[in-house]
């Protein structure tokens, strides 16, 4: 389940963004397109982070497609 503590990028979403990654992330039907899906939200998190100034993000501590 996406959360705070396991998802990058988390406090540069909005709610409602959260909330698409999460049923986003809920529908995966494989381990390829969750691969590209995540490859393309830690790509635009990243930009985000840049755009606003901050560090560049910690890398996720888990493989958030390992249950598929």
């Amino acid at each position: 389940r996406a959360s705070e503590g396991n998802t990058r990028g988390w406090q540069l979403m909005t709610p409602e963004e959260r909330e698409a990654h999460r049923q986003r992330m809920a529908a995966m039907k494989n381990r390829e397109e969750c691969q590209a899906y995540i490859a393309k939200h830690h790509e635009q998190m990243a930009a985000r982070a840049k755009e606003q100034g901050r560090k560049a993000l910690a890398k996720s501590r888990r493989d958030p497609c390992a249950g598929i």
